[in-house]
């Protein structure tokens, strides 16, 4: 039997690089949200900016979840 570990030393550092990325995009999108209640919290302080920053990390943390599904279940293909 023949490991190609270059091959699965690609695939671990790109798997650890994807989950880290999706980690650190969903971090973002928590702080958008501390932000808006910051903001609703000083009662006239602008809250679009941390709306629109969670509705977009979330948005692509969801896309992520979505790809992984496609790529998963055969009958998507």
């Amino acid at each position: 039997m023949h490991l190609d570990w270059t091959a699965l030393g690609q695939v671990a550092a790109v798997s650890i690089g994807a989950t880290v990325a999706v980690v650190v995009v969903f971090a973002l999108g928590v702080l958008g949200l501390a932000r808006l209640e910051g903001a609703r919290a000083l009662r006239g302080g602008t809250f679009a900016l941390g709306l629109t920053q969670a509705a977009l990390c979330f948005f692509a943390c969801a896309a992520v979840v979505a790809y992984g599904i496609y790529l998963i279940v055969p009958q998507f293909h």
